[in-house]
């Protein structure tokens, strides 16, 4: 995927925002997975990844844990923002698009916590 400067720029401001926004959970951790990919876990689980240009998909996307009903609700009503992802769609994940347009933060985080209420060990999940 080639990538303007200013493209670039913005991916890396929208990667920095997702990364704060995840770290803000208890016990979060990044991760580096991959050469531009970084997995966000909590206590060894992991709850979801910042996804750039996957097998060359052309899209910019934050993929979590989520649950089929809910992917299917949000892929059927928003297909532009979302989509199910390769390997992890069966099992309930859903992506969002960080590429396209502005990005709604307070989705981005409500799916967020979501996703790491799912992985998170109860006590932790309660904190949240």
């Amino acid at each position: 995927m080639a990538l303007t400067k200013r493209q670039l720029s913005s991916a890396a401001a929208r990667r920095k925002k997702l990364v704060v926004l995840c770290q803000e959970l208890p016990e979060a951790l990044v991760q580096q997975a991959g050469e531009d990919h970084l997995s966000f876990r909590v206590r060894k689980k992991t709850f979801g990844y910042y996804l750039f240009d996957h097998h060359g998909d052309g899209r910019i996307a934050f993929t979590c844990k989520s649950t089929l009903p809910d992917q299917r609700q949000l892929v059927r009503d928003d297909p532009v923002r979302f989509y199910v992802p390769a390997y992890l769609g069966p099992k309930g994940w859903i992506a969002l698009r960080l590429d396209s347009g502005d990005v709604e933060w307070g989705l981005v985080r409500k799916l967020a916590l979501a996703a790491y209420r799912h992985a998170a060990p109860k006590s932790l999940a309660d904190l949240v």
